[in-house]
């Protein structure tokens, strides 16, 4: 409750205390009471505070504890309060059970695809005609083993795949999961039309040459045998379903992400979601912090202005006064967080280790270069003793400090940012250390000749100032706006904070793949605009936007303080730096970015993020980067990847790996889809020409695993190159099947099919060996068709070679020992086709082959290698009959669930209750427009006879907050009320105190308050009786 009490919120005289009554536990506060009470936030808990307890000692004194000493050492009690209130720990989530993990990947499309064919097919396993067993029993087993579902689990990791559990959900699918997803529907309609022509055709085929070329009757006592034959063309169709379908996709796609995962750790990116690795493939925009990411976070004291002098290092304590030097070192030493402090080094020549904030940390390492030591001073006044806190807030940006002085005085020690912190101040401490007056002619000499050309120089300035209060003069604590003000100004620091070494040639290079780096900070704006220059961020020359967080809301904010799309539209293109920013700035500009319809496809935005206040953000973006180091446990929950090192090259290699996901893919697919099409052709002409198949069940099963697992474990393995960040980022809508994919596809297809039915055909004549067309129903394998499975799978080994570059790349062989994996399946491939030809026998329906045979196998094999140069000869461009494949759900084919994605959660009532809103909005503002006509024509009428009284618009009761509707649930300010001008704080009315606003509200610039004291009501009626336009009023 320290936080509630140092809050800056209005004043309310607190009501006379209530009787305590007795609750369970001995306690005079339940739980349900402390949930309710810490879901309020500023005036409205403070009220419930005072209105239930009397004060926050009246609620200490209930719950048996001191706001100061906090629970005493009583194991009894400590085990009594944990029984009541429960443990203060956050429980772990419970992993998910091996069957749920089941049964998230029986739901991929593919699976259920396959799911449907193994069913229907293991159901018809169990016909079988009296007599013999039927071939289809044994083919359709063979079908059946093909089903292994568990093999493929995206969706389904091992690891815990925590779900989002913000307001705001993420309910649309990740990029490449709907493109997938869309494609595997797309095949699998190919090849259920496939399938069916194929049994349409062997039934048809079967009942002309019976019933109408042989002209036989159907006799009763033959239908066992027809229904066997139809039963097997409708195995023969599932057949050429379960070739077609690319059950391997799902199995490639959860390889490639955990395998980038397991290297990513090694570059510093702890995944926390699998899909958040590939997304960031199709990054195009990424918002950075600036302390800590771009820069190194060990802030150091450059430059300082003390007693009237601009010192450009750190100043000899000789050279200052001994009051300045001694109010400087408690103003620092005070007003810190305790916890922040300078150690020694760990090693012999480190440099000081610095523990805390690290703003605090420079502020202390001056007191040290100051050859002055702060552990004393705080040794003499205890965190205990320290009267009152304010702690450091986003939004004021400054933090302050009361001690008790020995004659019953009050200091106040604040600092907070130079440019807000000085309109505070009233006066300054001279060369001598004396005080003198401080006017806003000062203040703005001050920032023009002093702050600015730190801020260029790229330094954070920061303002420590203090303030006496006499024994009589004890002001009113809880009104921080009143009690920091009228301060005396001690000194003016420029704080350094260098750029990483290493980021501006990241930041070239995520330009160079086509990404846009923009800083989110809350430095001074012309702090922030020197770092983007020093990173790369902004060019001289190029057309940008550096903006406040103040001038930023002011464009894109209409006259009711409502956020329009269309204004950040025309800001955010060209916004490269965004400073003196509140996180929620940072949440409007991230959600405004992806909710753009302006570019060619929609933005894929990455956020980094350190903060508790960064959560909204984090969540919202598409990929959300949370420090590992600076970051806060909140930060880290609401992200998808943790920085480990908190460094902004870390994001470019997560960049890198995202889009080797997406190739590894791509390359995947050309290969796979290649086998598919050319086993599907082979299968459906075999069977409607030879009623059999050049492949048989168990060789169809191999090459299936040659294409699924091993190709999987091959393709998705490959490591990134720094190649795949000179191109732009794919996009949303990019398809996975380029047109260069597409010719490579069918090109080697048409290979493939060309050599197999010229085997087929009359590959008996070349070889001169027996034919194994036709051949009887038990008769031994047959050379022909073993020297055709042979040569098949030789194709597929070299074209898998010939896959591994999917933008038409000559060199096929580049960096091919670079993947151990690959060059291992490969050669284990051909190793065990060996074995399987030579030594399969019967099982595997191969014969044994003879050396010269084995040559011209491969011989045909390599030539994929020769015919991958002539394809790769051809011009994509001139081939416009190529159509692109597997583009991402189209906006018209979303869900209304995944458009709904980034809105709140909210229940049918409310949603009626916004309508309610909205519709009243529209009537207003169209009564509004009839005032305005019917005013604009009662001035002309009055003119030159009387005055009107001024009076409230319908405008203005509009801007009430109850009658505001704000884009998104404001409990963070919009704006620093400290940064606003003083003619405008003289100009606007000051808020009326309101038990709906928080203390943020208050503090925010953008005060939601009427403009007038008179109400509409008072505003419309407000016209004399004998107006002749009062009638007209009255009805408006």
């Amino acid at each position: 409750m320290g936080d509630v009490a140092n809050s800056s919120v209005e004043f309310h005289p607190k009501p006379r205390q209530q009787r305590e009554a007795p609750h369970a536990g001995g306690f005079g506060c339940t739980l349900a009471e402390l949930r309710s009470l810490m879901e309020l936030r500023g005036a409205e808990a403070l009220q419930k505070v005072q209105e239930t307890y009397g004060d926050v000692g009246g609620l200490c004194r209930r719950l048996k504890t001191s706001p100061t000493e906090g629970l005493a050492d009583n194991t009894n009690d400590l085990e009594k309060r944990r029984q009541i209130y429960g443990q203060n720990f956050i429980p772990p989530k419970q992993p998910k059970t091996f069957l749920q993990l089941v049964w998230e990947a029986l739901q991929d499309v593919t699976l259920i695809i396959l799911e449907v064919a193994a069913i229907v097919s293991l159901g018809l396993s169990f016909y079988a005609p009296p007599g013999e067993e039927s071939e289809a029993k044994k083919q359709d087993g063979a079908v059946a083993m093909e089903m292994q579902p568990l093999k493929s689990a995206e969706g389904g990791e091992t690891e815990e795949r925590e779900k989002k559990k913000a307001n705001v959900p993420k309910k649309e699918k990740s990029v490449l999961q709907g493109k997938l997803t869309k494609l595997a529907v797309q095949i699998g309609k190919a090849g259920l039309v496939m399938s069916a022509v194929t049994v349409i055709i062997l039934a048809l085929y079967f009942v002309i040459e019976t019933f109408v070329v042989d002209g036989r009757a159907w006799l009763a006592e033959c239908t066992p045998v027809y229904v066997q034959y139809f039963v097997k063309f409708f195995i023969i169709g599932v057949t050429v379903l379960v070739v077609a379908v690319p059950e391997g996709l799902p199995l490639a796609v959860t390889i490639s992400l955990a395998y980038s995962v397991k290297k990513m750790m090694r570059d510093n990116n702890l995944v926390r979601h699998l899909d958040a690795c590939e997304t960031m493939g199709n990054a195009t925009a990424i918002c950075s912090d600036k302390t800590g990411t771009l820069t190194t976070n060990r802030m150091t004291v450059v430059q300082s202005y003390l007693g009237d002098t601009h010192y450009k290092e750190v100043p000899a304590p000789s050279a200052l006064t001994p009051k300045i030097l001694d109010l400087l070192v408690h103003a620092i030493s005070i007003n810190s967080a305790y916890t922040t402090k300078i150690l020694p080094p760990e090693k012999e020549g480190a440099l000081p280790r610095q523990v805390g904030n690290k703003t605090e940390c420079a502020l202390l390492g001056f007191v040290l270069d100051l050859k002055q030591d702060f552990q004393p001073v705080r040794e003499q006044i205890p965190e205990d003793k320290l009267y009152k806190v304010y702690t450091f807030n986003s939004v004021r940006k400054s933090m302050s400090t009361v001690i008790r002085m020995p004659d019953s005085g009050f200091r106040l020690f604040s600092k907070g940012a130079s440019e807000i912190l000085l309109k505070k101040c009233t006066n300054i401490l001279n060369s001598n250390g004396e005080l003198r007056s401080f006017r806003p002619r000062d203040r703005d000499d001050m920032v023009q000749k002093i702050i600015e050309p730190m801020a260029c120089d790229g330094l954070r300035t920061i303002c420590i100032a203090y303030r006496d209060f006499s024994a009589a003069q004890e002001p009113d604590w809880d009104n921080e706006n009143e009690v920091v003000g009228d301060l005396t100004c001690i000194a003016v620091v420029g704080i350094e904070d260098p750029v990483r070494p290493e980021v501006p040639e990241a930041i070239r290079k995520c330009q160079r793949a086509g990404i846009t780096v923009r800083m989110v900070t809350g430095d001074n704006i012309n702090t922030a605009r020197a770092i983007a220059a020093k990173c790369g961020i902004i060019q001289p020359g190029e057309d940008f936007l550096c903006l406040e967080g103040k001038e930023f809301n002011r464009r894109i904010r209409n006259e009711k303080g409502e956020i329009e799309q269309e204004r950040l539209d025309k800001v955010w293109p060209k916004l490269r730096v965004l400073a003196r920013s509140s996180p929620t700035d940072k949440h409007t500009l991230v959600k405004g970015i992806i909710d753009s319809n302006t570019g060619e496809q929609r933005q894929v935005v990455a956020v980094t993020g350190d903060g508790t206040n960064d959560g909204p953000a984090l969540k919202k973006a598409d990929v959300g980067f949370a420090m590992g180091i600076a970051g806060t446990d909140v930060a880290k929950e609401a992200s998808d990847i943790i920085l480990t090192d908190d460094n902004f090259t870390s994001i470019v290699k997560a960049v890198m790996w995202g889009r080797n996901v997406y190739d590894s893919i791509s390359k995947f697919l050309q290969f796979q889809l290649t086998v598919n099409v050319v086993a599907v052709i082979v299968a459906f002409t075999g069977a409607c020409i030879t009623q059999d198949s050049p492949l048989k069940a168990v060789q169809m099963l191999w090459v299936n695993l040659i294409m699924d697992t091993f190709a999987s474990l091959a393709l998705a393995t490959e490591p990134p190159t720094e190649s795949l960040l000179l191109r732009k980022p794919y996009g949303r809508d990019k398809p996975l099947i380029s047109r260069t994919m597409m010719k490579n596809i069918l090109g080697h297809a048409a290979y493939q099919l060309t050599t197999i039915f010229t085997l087929l055909f009359v590959g008996e004549l070349f070889f001169d060996i027996d034919s194994g067309r036709n051949a009887p129903l038990h008769s031994p394998p047959s050379e022909h068709y073993t020297i055709i499975f042979n040569t098949f799978v030789m194709m597929q080994l070299f074209n898998e070679i010939n896959a591994r570059k999917i933008h038409g790349e000559r060199n096929v062989f580049h960096g091919i020992f670079g993947n151990p994996i690959f060059c291992t399946i490969v050669l284990g491939t051909f190793v065990i086709q060996i074995v399987i030809v030579q030594f399969g026998g019967k099982p595997f329906s191969c014969s044994p082959l003879s050396t010269e045979q084995w040559l011209w196998c491969l011989f045909v094999g390599v030539g994929e290698l020769v015919w991958g140069q002539v394809i790769a000869t051809i011009p994509t461009s001139q081939l416009k009959c190529l159509k692109e494949a597997g583009h991402g759900p189209g906006k018209d084919e979303m869900t209304d669930e995944e458009l709904a994605e980034g809105e709140e959660e909210i229940d049918h009532a409310e949603r009626e209750l916004r309508r309610g809103q909205i519709l009243w909005f529209r009537g207003l503002n169209r009564i509004q427009t009839q005032i305005r006509v019917v005013k604009a024509f009662r001035s002309s009428l009055y003119e030159g006879l009387e005055k009107p009284e001024s009076k409230t618009s319908i405008h203005n009761f509009m801007a009430t907050p109850e009658f505001l509707i704000n884009d998104y649930t404001h409990n963070i300010p919009l704006i620093d009320d400290t940064d606003v001008d003083e003619n405008e704080e003289r100009l606007r009315a000051p808020p009326p105190p309101s038990p709906n606003q928080n203390n943020n509200a208050i503090d925010s610039g953008v005060y939601l308050t009427t403009r007038g004291t008179k109400s509409a009501t008072s505003s419309v009626f407000s016209s004399r009786p004998g107006s002749p336009l009062h009638s007209v009023e009255t009805s408006l």
